[in-house]
C-alpha cells in the first residue's frame, strides 16, 4: 500500500518572514531554518540566525531530521565584486524516517515557489555545508 505524497502548505507569518528576508538590506550572511510541524502538515520557522558562516550554519542543522534553509550569503566574486545570493537549502540527511523524508521531498517544491528562489541545493550529510561547497555550487549560476 503506497502513501501519497503530502504537500505541506506555509504558515502564513513564514510566508511574510521569507518575503522580509527576500528584501532586506543589511549585508551579512543570515538564515531562516524552517521545519515542518506534521500534526499541522504546515511549514513553520526553526530558527532565525544573523551573521553566521555555512559552517556556523552546518552546527545548528540536526543530523538526522531534514530541515529547509533559506541562506542569505555574502559571496565575493573573482572581479571583486560582491553579491548576496538568496540559497534555497534543502537538509535531507541520511538516516531520516522514511515518513519524514516523504512530508519534507514533498513539500520543497512548493516552500521553493512560496518563497521565489530559484538557487535551490540539496545536502544530504550536514558536514557537506561548508563555504567551499556553497561558492561552488554559486559559481554555476555566475
Amino acid at each position: 500500500m503506497s502513501e501519497s505524497l503530502v504537500v505541506c502548505d506555509v504558515a502564513e507569518d513564514l510566508v511574510e518572514k521569507l518575503r522580509k528576508f527576500r528584501f532586506r538590506k543589511e549585508t551579512h550572511n543570515a538564515a531562516i531554518i524552517m521545519k515542518i510541524d506534521k500534526d499541522k502538515r504546515l511549514v513553520v520557522l526553526d530558527e532565525e540566525l544573523e551573521g553566521v558562516s555555512p559552517d556556523e550554519l552546518k552546527d545548528e542543522l540536526p543530523e538526522r531530521q531534514p530541515r529547509f534553509i533559506v541562506y542569505s550569503y555574502k559571496y565575493q566574486h573573482d572581479d571583486g565584486r560582491v553579491s548576496y545570493p538568496l540559497c534555497f537549502i534543502f537538509s535531507s540527511p541520511v538516516g531520516c524516517k522514511p515518513e519524514q523524508q516523504m512530508m519534507y521531498a514533498g513539500s520543497k517544491n512548493k516552500l521553493v515557489q512560496t518563497a521565489e528562489l530559484t538557487k535551490v541545493f540539496e545536502i544530504r550529510n550536514t558536514e557537506d555545508l561548508t563555504e567551499e561547497w556553497l561558492r561552488e555550487k554559486l559559481g554555476f549560476f555566475h
